[in-house]
């Protein structure tokens, strides 16, 4: 029987992902009695799942199972494990078992064992960490590939700025590129990105920027025009984090004495050594100190945005707090 385990944070590589599982495995003409969907309020959804895939398939193509966010491989009953154990091994060769959760599996759990070992496709869709530019511009290309739209170097760049991990937004924005130059056979350019791309003026990482030289003004300016875009607080927040906590390592590793850039890349997770000399320059006037005392601040806004504090005041408030701290206050 095969069967696909999906799971990760990236909900819209995922949907794509099963979109195209259920085109490849299912007849159009009889999908109707061939798929099935099962939610995790749906009662003995498990249960159900497995006797579903117990039926062989009508009339021409597969069968399809999904169950949608299930929680198999982070909580597992001793009764639905036993008959996991029982049934997976049974199920006709043309029948589909999906499973997708958001969670990453707890693969000391005997379900995720079993589950792993009789998977054909066990795939992550993780969001990519919107400081790690050299991902971001590399999943742009490989999207443009996809779509068909020709990009320079530098307009990847300014793509993988304005769009970050949403790949939502990068496939709606490649889309919108892609007709739009329809038949050109050239490469945009830069001031074409700039007009017909959402968002390519300020980012969570201009917003780093601008604490980390306590430009205050500058600094709620960008804030505002993200939670205008609808930007998540919480998304704000992981990428601000990120970047204080690769200053952090970059400045730890200047501190240190360390001048070999490839050292001090592999200190600070940063993916392309060149970019090195530039944190470097970025950090070259904030003391360890100064970067130090901003992660608690950041983790105080993060907490507080979990437990539902009012995003806006909160998110403007710790802002001015960091700003404060960049500028020796």
């Amino acid at each position: 029987m095969p069967m696909c385990i999906y799971w990760g944070e990236d909900d819209f590589a995922m949907e794509k992902a099963v979109a195209t599982l259920r085109d490849r495995i299912l007849d159009p003409l009889w999908i109707s009695f061939n798929y099935t969907s099962l939610s995790p309020d749906q009662p003995d959804a498990v249960i159900t799942a497995l006797n579903e895939a117990m039926t062989p398939a009508f009339g021409a193509g597969s069968r399809l199972v999904w169950l949608i966010n299930t929680t198999l491989c982070q909580h597992c009953p001793e009764n639905v494990l036993a008959e996991l154990t029982r049934t997976l091994s049974v199920i006709p060769e043309n029948s589909w078992l999906l499973l997708t959760t958001r969670n990453k599996p707890d693969e000391r759990l005997k379900s995720t064992k079993l589950l792993k070992k009789s998977a054909t496709e066990f795939r992550e869709f993780p969001l990519i960490p919107p400081w790690k530019t050299e991902l971001l511009v590399k999943s742009v290309n490989q999207v443009a590939q996809t779509v068909g739209v020709k990009l320079t170097s530098r307009t990847a760049e300014i793509l993988a700025e304005a769009v970050g991990n949403d790949t939502r937004l990068l496939y709606n924005e490649m889309e919108k590129l892609r007709l739009y130059t329809i038949d050109s056979g050239k490469p945009l350019d830069v001031d074409s990105i700039t007009q017909l791309v959402r968002n390519t003026t300020q980012n969570s990482l201009q917003l780093a920027a601008a604490i980390r030289i306590g430009n205050t003004g500058k600094a709620l300016t960008i804030l505002a025009d993200l939670i205008n875009a609808a930007e998540p607080g919480l998304r704000v927040v992981a990428t601000l984090i990120g970047q204080f906590r690769t200053w952090l390592l970059v400045k730890i590793a200047m501190e240190s004495g360390e001048r070999n850039s490839q050292a001090i890349a592999k200190i600070a997770e940063v993916g392309n050594p060149k970019r090195i000399y530039f944190l470097q320059e970025e950090v070259k006037k904030l003391s360890m100190q100064q970067l130090i005392s901003c992660l608690p601040i950041l983790l105080e806004l993060e907490v507080s945005l979990k437990q539902g504090s009012n995003e806006v005041s909160t998110l403007q408030t710790k802002v001015i707090e960091l700003c404060q701290v960049c500028q020796g206050l």
